[in-house]
This record gives structure tokens, sequence and C-alpha cells, in this order.
């Protein structure tokens, strides 16, 4: 259990009590995921005052303790705390959580060897839309500044909406009325990432800063909470990647680099999130809320690099000089490489907004009523805009390069003979003539190869939730409440793909090789890493703005076909017991209940048919519409007991049906197919979606012996198995052909009548199950000698039994880790903290954006992460009281990100290297 390190909105006079109620949700044993609202503020005149590190530490031990699910929970320090990247760097650190780094950040969560394709993220209790092109949130849109508290729910209940198979996040923020003192706190921070700017016109340094209002009015009936964020920080990557391996690993045909793809890449992230609450308590029974949240997240990425075909090449490269160990090269001279010069850029853009109203009425009858109503919406657009440069126009027509090379463990390091720094010999053009001759469809525009692509994702998400729970407290002596309630949530998706061939506009002398202009030059980028030397440098958008470069729309139907329009319509009911018993000296709570869902859902995509052909000859392929819906029912029993004992002892046992539903981009409806001609036969092969996918499903069943320490501290071991009854796999499908529109694909070739269609379908499941063990431990708890001192961490094991397809062996899932480990070691007294944190994982199976943005997956190797953060707070009678001062730094040990073939260790694919990165800030409270 670790702290969101985050510019919290607490008075320093806040108590343990009653931040505690500020942060749980509802009562102690409620633990309804409708955002309650709170019974009026604590009295804790008589609290001891614990403030910081150790303050959050003992509110996450509370939430742990007081829930009857297994939970984990990290809650919000003082004021100007340390702040972290984002919220995922926080939660990476809890029980059984871990991350994937994208950029050298952690932007989304595994939760129990699962991908985050298999959780799912609230705020405030209510369903997100993602930033993503599935359901899984990507931390970076949420500023840890606005967020009070995180619970992760392991194990559902029948009253928890939008729950995951892995888990369910929620993400909370502050309550105003929960807080009886105005409170005003303003921060700032900076930030040096030590790679250094390694691309012309990037930045090595950034800041962000932030503030915080809460207030209280009319005899605290009313109540506020405001708080901004803004945030411009660069990160810098070295990486290195590889096409591939040529030849088989026998000693005829080693395994040898079959081609490299490897930039610097600077990236520029700028956020402005913006959080506000209003609550109104208008009498004791009644307490109404209105939530808002903004972000406006913008990623930049410009990449410069050189890449280069060697045994993938065409037939002129030549190797020669081979060192061969153990059926691989690890060094020789690749001959007649054609190199071609990148400089590509990445631009995404995320506008985020989230809006809720909740109404909580709490009877002196003991009936209560919750009314709660929101809105998710995020539009979202990401172009890739890639840029070629060589010496010449055409395969075969520039200069050639003779590259020695070395392969290792880092991937490979080269030598050239050529000065791709040279903007006299590097020009913009096709130096292959990737793509070949491009006509646009009306004919006006004619490309002699292709210079670059234009890619842009146009997405837009929405979702909108309506719940109402009701509650009737019980005075039997077993049941404390039962609460009925009903949920409907409606969300719509869709992609639209907009893509272009990339031209130079022709000189008058006809040439489409030309020099990079005078004032676009940005001088060169440093290859060095990988001993490529300097490469010319520029922004295409500037090119492209200036007319430089010109559009061809791309006509083909492997475009129309990423499109998609994706609706989904679940309508909820649930029932659920809320126990409290007295069993001798111990007592029994927990929950019991039953979910209903049904799900309606539809499904737009195209056809890819051939209609003509284009002014080139090439066929013309367009999009038909397809559409398709499907509506099913899933039943989710439900268990969660916790007996506590009179020794500070809690054993808890849960059993449920989970599931989750599947990824969005697997639901198209869209299908494209072609060729595969075999002699005088054709088969149709291609690739669709499954708009009747039906959920992944599980049983689960969790058993987990708890031992606290008051509110101190706790031990913990954590037991559990799912069973999935269900899995989603990617399969070769026969399908007739017979219905598509298929143009001619020869003189005396025959079509085959049954064709082969890779599509997701459900198939049967497997078992994963393992151990968590945890722990917080103050050593004041050991002696008073060491008040200040204390630990905090754990460790889990993992095992999975899964067959990706049907009949194969068992392997791992996607972001699967079998080992996953995390520790925090600090000290806090007098003003002073300081604290070091380590979290491993061992390797795992990652996903990375492979060409044209598509999701790949390879095996990452595993990784340990190193941070560490000193601080002080001046002291009450301190002329600078309310002042805290911090230094930061993170990813100590350089720990690079690697991903290998899988099965194939010796072949790496990337290497990326982030480099160390240092905070230093300041922030006040009054």
């Amino acid at each position: 259990m670790t702290s969101i390190r985050i510019s919290a909105i607490l008075s320093r006079s806040t108590s343990i009590a009653a931040l505690a109620g500020a942060l749980a949700i509802g009562s102690a044993h409620a633990q309804t995921s409708i955002p309650q609202e709170a019974a009026a503020p604590v009295d804790d005149s008589q609290a001891i005052v614990v403030t910081g590190f150790r303050a959050a530490l003992e509110n996450a031990v509370i939430a742990k303790k007081e829930r009857d699910q297994v939970v984990e929970s990290i809650s919000a320090e003082d004021i100007g705390k340390l702040p972290d990247a984002s919220i995922a760097e926080s939660i990476t650190r809890l029980p059984g959580l871990t991350s994937q780094r994208v950029s050298g950040r952690s932007n989304a969560i595994s939760i129990r060897g699962f991908a985050p394709d298999f959780s799912t993220t609230l705020l405030n209790g209510r369903e997100q839309t993602s930033t993503g092109d599935n359901r899984a949130v990507e931390y970076d849109q949420y500023p840890s500044e606005v967020v009070s508290q995180v619970l992760v729910y392991k194990t559902p209940m029948a009253s928890l909406i939008g729950q995951g198979l892995s888990g369910t996040v929620d993400l909370r923020t502050i309550r105003p009325l929960d807080h009886k003192d105005r409170t005003i706190s303003v921060g700032a921070r900076g930030t040096y990432a030590d790679l250094g700017k390694l691309n012309a016109g990037s930045k090595d340094k950034g800041y962000r800063v932030n503030a915080s209002y809460v207030d209280q009015f009319a005899n605290d009936t009313i109540g506020i909470a405001l708080s901004a964020s803004y945030l411009d920080e660069p990160y810098q990557i070295q990486e290195f990647n590889a096409w591939g391996y040529a030849g088989d690993g026998t000693a005829a045909s080693p395994k040898v680099i079959g081609g490299s793809k490897s930039y610097v890449t600077s990236t520029n992230l700028t956020r402005l999130g913006l959080q506000g609450t209003l609550e109104w308590r208008p009498s004791p029974n009644f307490t109404t809320s209105f939530d808002g949240f903004y972000s406006d997240f913008k990623d930049d990425q410009i990449k410069r690099g050189v890449e280069l075909p060697l045994a993938f090449g065409n037939n002129l490269v030549t190797l020669t000089g081979a060192t061969v160990a153990n059926g691989f090269v690890t060094a020789g001279t690749f001959n007649n490489v054609e190199g071609v010069v990148r400089n590509d850029v990445f631009e995404r853009r995320a506008k985020l907004y989230s809006f809720g109203w909740n109404g909580a009425w709490k009877g002196d009858d003991g009936w209560n009523v919750t009314l709660d109503l929101s809105l998710s919406k995020t539009d979202r657009n990401e172009l890739v805009l890639e840029s070629n440069a060589g010496t010449g126009r055409g395969e075969n027509v520039g200069l050639k390069d003779s590259i020695g090379f070395i392969s290792g463990s880092k991937g490979t390091f080269f030598s050239p003979t050529l000065n791709y720094g040279d903007y006299n010999l590097i020009k913009l053009t096709s130096p292959l003539g990737w793509g070949g001759t491009q006509i646009a469809p009306d004919g006006s525009s004619i490309l002699n190869g292709q210079d670059g692509y234009y890619n842009n994702r146009l997405i837009k998400d929405e979702l909108r939730q309506y719940r109402l729970d009701i509650e009737r407290e019980m005075d039997n002596g077993f049941l404390r409440s039962v609460q009925v309630g009903l949920n409907y949530t409606d969300r719509t998706k869709s992609l639209t793909p907009d893509e272009a061939f990339l031209g130079i506009v022709a000189n008058t002398d006809g040439l489409t090789s030309t020099p990079v202009p005078e004032q676009y030059r940005k001088g060169t980028t440093n290859l060095d890493f990988l001993g490529l030397g300097p490469v010319i440098s520029y922004d295409p958008r500037d090119l492209l703005d200036a007319g430089i470069y010109k559009l061809v729309k791309n006509p083909y139907g492997d475009v129309v076909v990423k499109s998609y329009d994706i609706a989904e319509k679940v309508m909820t009911a649930y029932a659920q017991g809320n126990i409290d018993a007295e069993l001798g000296s111990a007592t029994l709570t927990g929950n019991f209940g039953v979910q209903a869902n049904w799900t309606d859902q539809n499904s737009n995509g195209a056809t890819a048919t051939q209609q003509g052909t284009n002014a080139n000859g090439s066929p013309n392929i367009v999009g038909t519409a397809r559409r398709s819906s499907v509506d099913y029912l899933d039943v989710l029993p439900s268990v969660n007991l916790s007996l506590r004992t009179a020794g500070d002892l809690v054993i808890r046992l849960s059993a449920a049906r989970e599931i989750i539903r599947p990824r969005l981009d697997d639901m198209r409806a869209s299908l494209s197919y072609e060729f595969n001609i075999q002699g005088n036969t054709a088969l149709v092969t291609g690739k669709s979606g499954n708009p009747t996918l039906r959920p992944w499903r599980a049983n689960a069943v969790d058993l987990t012996f708890e031992k606290y320490f008051g509110h101190q501290g706790y031990i913990a071991a954590q037991l559990f198995f799912k069973d999935l009854k269900s899995y989603i796999y990617t399969l070769d499908q026969s399908f007739d052909v017979a219905g598509l529109a298929l143009s001619n694909p020869g003189n005396g070739v025959t079509i085959l009548p049954v064709g082969r269609l890779e599509i997701p379908v459900n198939g049967k499941g497997g078992k994963l199950y393992g151990i968590e063990l945890a722990g917080t431990l103050p050593f004041s708890a050991i002696t008073q000698a060491l008040d200040g001192f204390g630990v905090t961490g754990s460790g889990s094991y993992t095992k999975t039994q899964i067959a990706p397809t049907p009949g194969a062996d068992s392997r791992d899932l996607p972001g699967y880790s079998k080992w996953v480990l995390n520790g925090t070691a600090y000290f806090e007294k007098w003003g002073f903290s300081a604290r070091g944190s380590v979290r491993y994982r061992s390797t795992f199976i990652g996903e990375l954006s492979g060409f044209g943005a598509a999701r790949t997956r390879r095996r990452a190797a595993g990784e340990t992460i190193v941070d560490a953060q000193v601080g002080y707070d001046f002291q009450e009678g301190s002329a600078l009281h309310g002042l805290s001062l911090f230094i930061q730094g993170q990813n100590l040990t350089d720990q690079p990100f690697t991903t290998t073939n899988p099965g194939s260790p010796g072949e790496v694919i990337d290497y990326q290297s982030y480099g160390r990165r240092f905070l230093a800030g300041a922030s006040f409270k009054f």
C-alpha cells in the first residue's frame, strides 16, 4: 500500500478519524458504489493528529480493514507531498497490481496478472469513457491533484456497477462538506529529463502547477471544492526497433537481423485538468451534489531516425564477414543498403468530460434512496505523420551504404559509411518506392512512390448512466440492510479513419527529390547511441502546411473497413443483503446478492468491395454498410463474508461470477478480404470483427487472512482462484464467399467457394490463481525508539493455465507477470520525510502500438524501477508554516523497456531507454 503523492485539500488539523470519514464512501459496511453523502462531520477534538505519508498509510489501512470486499486503497497525503507523474505510478505499488510503461510513464494498470482490458475504472462510482481503443482507462487523463482516494475492488458485489473481471478501480474526489475548515492550496514543481534534448527543438525541462480550494457556507450546509492542474513536461526516449530476424537458427541459415527502424523520440505532454464539486445538505436527511471533471490532454511526439532494410531488404543486400554463435549472427557487414531517414510525428489529442448529479435521502424510518445521473464523453484524435528521405527516388537508384553491425542484448549497434546528417546528400523523396504509383480517385494528383503517410484516427466515445438505489435498514440481528437497484448504461463509440499518401509537389523541372528548404531545417539529431550518427531534422507538419507535401486520399478497402460505430445498452438490476451479526466475541459482516445484466449491443461497419478501377488501373475498393446486433443476459451472484475477531484478525471469504465485456474494437462489424492465388485457384482470405461476441466470464473465489495493528499497520495473505468459463480468441474460420462482391482474380483462375476468415470468437477459458502477501509496518509498533520509520510493500505470485487457441499449449495471458514485488521504506518526523521505493515485475506479454496504430504483442523483459524522494514541511511556530518543499528522483537506475520475439530471448525487437527524471517543487496551504 502507498499513497497518491498529491497536493490534497486537507486541513492540517484534520484527524485520522475525520479524514477516514471524509475519504470513505458511505458507512463502514454499506459499501455501495453509488456516491454516498457523508453524515455530519466527526468530532475530532480528542483525536491524535497525524499528517503526511504516515497519515495516508493509516487511512489506506482503515479503508482496507473496514471494507467487506477484498480491497486495496491509496489515500491523499497532506498538501505538497511529492506528486507522482500520474495516479498510475501510485496504484502500481498496491499488492497484485502493476503497469506497462509507455513513453517512460505508467498509464494503464494490470490487476492480478490480467491485461488492462480485464479491469474497469470508475470516477466517483460512475463508469467512464476511455482515451484508448478499448474500455481500459488511461490514467494520464486524471491529474493526481484532483483525486483524494483510490479504491481497487478485487472482488465484486451485487451493487457494484461497471465491475471488471480482474478488478475495479474507483477514483474518488473530495466531498467538501466533510471538511469543517476553509482550505486553499497552491503548488508547483519543475521536472528535468537527464537524457537531455534528444531531438532538435525538444525540451529537457518542464513544470506542473496546481491549486485547490475547499469551503463551506450557510452553516455548513453548502460546500464547494475546486481543483485545477496544468502540466507541461517532456519525455525523452532512445529506442531501437528490429523488423524481425531472418533465418531458422540452423548452421546453414543462422538468425540475423532483418531490418531496423530506430529513433530518438521526444514527447511533450501537456494537460489541463479541472475538477469541481458543489454539495448541498438542506436537511440532515437529504444531500445533493454535482460533480464536474474536464481534461484537455495533448501528447506531441517527434521521432527521428533511420530505417534500414537489411536481411529482409531486396536481393542486392548482401551479408559479409558474419560472426555466428549458437545459430545467431552477432556481427558482420551488410552491403548495398538503401537507408530511409525518417522524421515522423505522432500527435494525440483528447478531451474528456465527466459530469454527475447525486441525490441521497436518508430517512429516519430506515428507508434510504439514492438517485445518480452521469455523463462521460471523450473526443480524441491520433495523427501519425510519416515522412521519408534518402539519396534517390526508387529502389536501386540512390547511393548504397555498407553498414557494420553488432547484435546483442541491447539490440544492434551500427557502423555506417554514409552521413545521414548531410542535407545535400539526404533529400525528401521515396528512397525505395514504397507504395508504388498513387493516383487520386479523381485523377487530379499523381505520386510516383510514397514520400510518407498520413494516418489520422478520429474517435468519439460517450456514456450515459442512470441509477436508482433503495435501501431498507433492518433490526433483526443478522441483516443490517437490504438494497435493490436499477442501473441503465448507454454507450456509443466510433472510429473514423482519415488516411492519405504523402507526396512531394513536383518542381517545374519535374524532379520529385528535393532538399529540405533552408527555412525548415532544424539542424541534425544525434543517433550515436546506435552508432548511426547525425540525421537531418525537420518537422513534416511544416512542409505539409507550406505546400511542399500534398496528400492523396487513400481509397483502398483496408482503410474503409477500419471504421466502426458501436452502441451498447445495458440494463442492470440487483438485490443485495448487507450482514452485520455478532458471533460470540467476533463479528460477521459482509454482503450477498445477485446482479442481472441485460445487454443489447449493435455494431455498424463496412465490407470492402471492388467498384471498377482507379486511374492507375488498381482496383477501386470501397466500403458498403454492414450491420449486426445481439442481446444476451448475464446473472452474477456474489457473496463477501468478513469474520472480525477481537484480536484484530479479519478472515475474508468471497465467491462470485465475474464478467468483462469484449473489447469494443473487436466488436466492429467491418470485413476486409483479398485473394490468395495458388496456381489456377484463388482462396478468399479476410479479417473481421465480431459484433456477436459475448463477455469473458469467470467463477472466482478469494480467501484472505489479515492481521491489523490498530489502524497503524497490518499483514495479509490473500489467495485467489479464477476459473475462466469463456475466453475470446482470434481464429481462422471457414466462410461461404457466395455473398461477397468479388472482382475477377484473373483469366483462368477459379475462386474457391469456401474462404478463410480471421475473426475473434468466444471459446473455452482456463485457470488463473495465486497468492499475495502484503503489509504495512510502522517501526514504532516494535519500539518507540524507531518512531517515524516504517515499511510498506507486497509480493504476489500468479500462475496461469490458459490456452490462447483451442487445443494449443497453455501460455501467458497478455499483461501477465508471474512475480510482482514492491516495497517502500520511509522516515517521517519533525516535518522531515524521506522514502525510497522499488517495484519489480517479471517478464510479460506487452501490448504496443504497431504499424498504423495497430495493436501488436511482444514478450517484454522483467524490470525493476527505483524511485526516491525527500521533503520538508515547515512546522507550527515557523514563519513559513504551511510551506512544503520536496525533491524526487524517478527510474534512478535507468531501467530500459525491452521486448523480444516470443520464445526467442536473443531476438531483441525493442530496446527503449527512458533515462532518469528529477523533480523539485513546493506547495503552500493556508
